[in-house]
């Protein structure tokens, strides 16, 4: 949740920072809620106040044998009662109308997020790799990774279909293998060399859980619930930010650096007509989440830091890709600064996104109460969260496939992924 007095005392700054992600006038009409709000709690304790002393007088009167005054007097003790319900009513509701609100307003942009409405005012930050390395950049009309894994018989669109419907997919044999190496090759890259913590966690969470991260209530629609009172999480950055919820967490603990393989599921309610076709957008996926608990004066370099590390798997895969620094407008729900990487995708002609890395500051922490204590103080403060997709491996499965690929249709397998293969050079072919 917002801090409802950082809103009233810098209103300005507020409102043009939500303008800029589509919520304008929301500062005021949060400033309008808490002023009625302080109202309505002021005359509440008025009424209270007042009702307390009177009845005391009552006493009073009746051991002065003043039944005047005392009747008088329980008259307004009941008209207190009257004020009183009504002043709680107004209390309930009002802070009610002011907490809904805070709980669906987005994070505040960074001061250095540029401006801009969509994609369009992303800022390439820098560029790795030479596509023309790699043995699709000698082809002149390289195929798509479902020509691919249907001529290779590791992928099947239609068997996922007949029994789960559209956006999914069965992999078979060498691919499916592959997509198992990269998510094992992932996981030991970030815990060996980068230091992150591996975890296991549920898939299957609570409401809290992902309002603390910043899913519900906006984005209920791309999730998928279950019968019972659980939902599948969207990814892991909910399972593993959410174990700090409701902690106090030592200074000298921090950062803590988490990481896991998951199953990821999403409803992609909003992605009608888009990557219809092929492993780019589905509702079931496996993804390597990086989260880190910081303290506030560690975020920034943290967050650095993290880029660099899913950077680092793409640098190894030895696929091209570019580092953009997202505008205010296409920022996520929760985030104040994200970084995403784009892999170039040979059919397409174009970089995707494979990866996105948010600075969270402490939004999600507000929402959690996740805090930290600094050693030999009494108080304490909210942490900053962070995430971000080391990667997702679905999408890398198809970059590796479509810019592997040669001009006899086989894959070859990057040389960093051959260990995980059991030495296997290529599929589709002898080595």
């Amino acid at each position: 949740m917002h801090d409802i007095k950082a809103i009233r005392e810098n209103t300005e700054a507020y409102e043009a920072a939500w303008s800029a992600k589509g919520r304008s006038g929301a500062a005021s009409e949060a400033v309008k809620l808490d002023a009625q709000l302080r109202a309505a709690q002021t005359a509440l304790q008025e009424a209270q106040a007042k009702r307390n002393e009177s009845s005391k007088l009552i006493g009073a009167a009746k051991a002065k044998k003043d039944e005047a005054e005392a009747a008088r007097l329980m008259a307004e003790v009941e008209a207190l009662k009257g004020r009183m319900a009504e002043a709680s009513e107004e209390e309930g509701i009002v802070g009610a109308k002011l907490k809904d609100l805070l709980a669906s307003l987005p994070n505040i942009p960074a001061a250095e997020v540029p401006e801009g409405e969509d994609e369009a005012g992303n800022v390439e930050q820098r560029r790795w790799g030479d596509r023309s390395k790699l043995p699709a950049g000698r082809l002149n009309a390289p195929k798509d990774h479902v020509d691919l894994g249907a001529a290779l018989g590791g992928m099947d669109f239609e068997a996922a279909a007949r029994m789960s419907g559209a956006r999914f997919v069965v992999l078979k044999k060498e691919i499916a293998r592959l997509e198992r190496a990269l998510g094992q090759f992932m996981l030991d890259l970030q815990t060996v060399e980068h230091g992150y913590t591996e975890i296991s966690p549920p898939v299957l969470v609570k409401d809290e859980a992902l309002f603390g991260t910043g899913q519900l209530p906006k984005f209920a629609e791309d999730l998928f619930r279950t019968t019972g009172d659980h939902w599948l999480i969207p990814t892991a950055e909910v399972s593993l930010t959410n174990i700090v919820r409701e902690q106090v967490t030592g200074e000298e603990e921090l950062p803590l650096r988490l990481t896991a393989l998951t199953h990821c599921f999403r409803s992609e309610a909003g992605a009608s007509g888009r990557d219809t076709r092929g492993m780019i957008r589905q509702h079931q996926f496996q993804k390597v989440e990086l989260v880190s608990i910081t303290t506030p004066d560690q975020s920034e370099a943290e967050h650095e830091r993290m880029v660099e590390c899913a950077e680092a798997v793409l640098k190894k895969l030895e696929l091209e890709f570019r580092t953009m620094l997202l505008c205010k407008g296409d920022m996520g729900f929760g985030a104040r600064k994200t970084y995403d990487l784009e892999v170039w995708l040979p059919s397409q002609a174009t970089f995707r996104e494979i990866s996105s890395c948010s600075n969270c500051g402490d939004f999600q922490a507000r929402r959690m109460d996740a805090r930290f204590k600094k050693a030999g103080e009494k108080g304490t403060h909210y942490v900053h969260t962070l995430n971000g997709s080391g990667l997702a491996v679905g999408r890398t499965l198809v970059a590796v496939l479509e810019n592997y690929q040669d001009e006899g249709g086989r894959i070859h397998i990057p040389a960093v992924l051959q260990p995980y293969m059991g030495g296997l050079t290529h599929i589709g072919g002898a080595a």
